[in-house]
């Protein structure tokens, strides 16, 4: 089936690209609510808040998606160990 024929995936990547896509999402998303919560701790709901956290969102990030690419296999195999495999239907 090529995209032109189904209008869902139409713009979607392959799923091959799920393995990157999903730590480059979890790593945004995750960095972006804890260096926000960290800084606005630190200074307070301050303009000096709003000049900081960009760059501090950006080298929290740097930092979490390399991680998470290292980290993920092994994670994935702990996991496993710790939850049941669902019974195949």
């Amino acid at each position: 089936m090529s995209l032109r024929s189904n209008p869902r995936s139409r713009g979607k990547l392959p799923a091959r690209y799920a393995t990157i896509i999903m730590p480059l999402v979890l790593s945004v998303l995750m960095t972006f609510v804890v260096s926000a919560v960290s800084t606005l701790k630190s200074l307070g709901p301050t303009p000096a808040f709003l000049s900081t956290w960009p760059a501090a969102w950006a080298l929290s990030w740097l930092v979490a998606f390399p991680t998470l690419l290292l980290v993920l296999p092994l994670v994935r195999r702990i996991v496993a160990l710790v939850v049941a495999t669902p019974p195949a239907s």
